[in-house]
C-alpha cells in the first residue's frame, strides 16, 4: 500500500537519513547492551513464538518508562523501528545514535503526519513497529486509554498487531546492586474484525494487554466488561 507523503507539505525531517535495517552502529550498540543490561536486569519472557520470523507486524506495549524498549530490543532478534519524542533528537550525538537504533522523532500534542507516514514506510519494508498506544508513560500507576493509532496503522496497511506487556522497567536502577526483574509477555497476533469499529479494535486491544499485566498495573482496563470477546 503506498503512503500518502505527496499529500503534505515537506518537512524538515525529509533532509535526514533514515533507514529500515541494522546498520553497523546498530549491531554495536544492541550488542553493547546485551552484554551490558544483564548486569542490572533479569528479563523473562513469554510468547517469544509470536513474534514472526520475517514480515511487517505492530508491537503494541504499554508504556512505563523510557526504558521501555530496551529490555525488549535486547530480548528480541529483529530490529524494532520506534517513534521517539522529538525533544529527544534535538541533540546532533543523540539524534544519529537514536537514528540509527530505529528511532524516528514525533512531535507530541498534534497529529504529525510525517511521524505516521514514516511509520507506513517501516511497514512497507516488512519491518516491526513498536508503538505505544497510551500515547504516553504511565509511570508505573497502570494502563492509560489507549489511543486509536495503532489500530488504525493496523487497518489501513493490513498490518498485525502483536500485543506486549511488560512490567518491571518502573523499577530499574532501584534494586542495585541486586538485579531488577522484568517481566515480558507476548500475545498472539490481532488483526480487525469484519465490522469492528477501530475503537473497537482499540479496546480489545487494550483489554489483552491488560490482561497480561498484573492488577496492579492494569488502570482503566482493570474490568472488562462482562461478554467482551477478545
Amino acid at each position: 500500500m503506498q503512503t500518502e507523503a505527496s499529500s503534505f507539505p515537506p518537512d524538515p525531517r525529509d533532509r535526514q537519513k533514515f533507514v529500515f535495517h541494522r546498520t553497523i552502529l546498530r549491531r554495536i550498540i544492541v550488542w553493547i547492551l546485551r552484554k551490558l543490561l544483564p548486569m542490572v536486569i533479569k528479563v523473562n519472557v513469554s510468547g517469544m513464538e509470536n513474534i514472526p520470523k520475517t514480515g511487517a507486524a505492530i508491537l503494541a506495549f504499554n508504556h512505563l518508562t523510557t526504558y521501555d524498549v530496551f529490555p525488549v530490543q535486547m530480548e528480541i532478534q529483529r530490529p524494532l523501528f520506534f517513534m521517539a519524542k522529538s525533544e529527544l533528537h534535538k541533540n546532533p550525538i543523540m539524534d544519529v545514535l537514536l537514528r540509527n537504533l530505529g528511532a524516528f522523532p514525533v512531535h507530541r500534542g498534534e497529529k504529525d503526519h510525517w511521524a505516521i507516514n514514516h511509520a507506513e514506510k517501516v511497514i512497507e519494508h516488512e519491518q516491526l513497529l513498536a508503538m505505544f498506544p497510551e500515547g504516553t508513560r504511565s509511570r508505573g500507576k497502570g494502563l492509560r486509554a489507549g489511543k486509536t493509532g495503532v489500530a488504525r496503522l493496523s487497518v489501513k496497511m493490513d498490518c498485525p498487531i502483536i500485543p506486549v506487556a511488560i512490567e518491571g522497567t518502573e523499577r530499574m536502577y532501584k534494586n542495585l546492586p541486586h538485579r531488577s526483574v522484568i517481566t515480558m509477555n507476548i500475545g498472539e497476533a490481532i488483526t480487525g474484525r469484519e465490522g469492528e469499529s477501530i475503537l473497537g479494535l482499540t479496546d480489545r486491544l487494550m483489554f489483552k494487554i491488560a490482561e497480561m499485566l498484573p492488577l496492579n498495573l492494569r488502570g482503566v482496563y482493570a474490568n472488562k466488561p462482562q461478554g467482551f470477546d477478545l
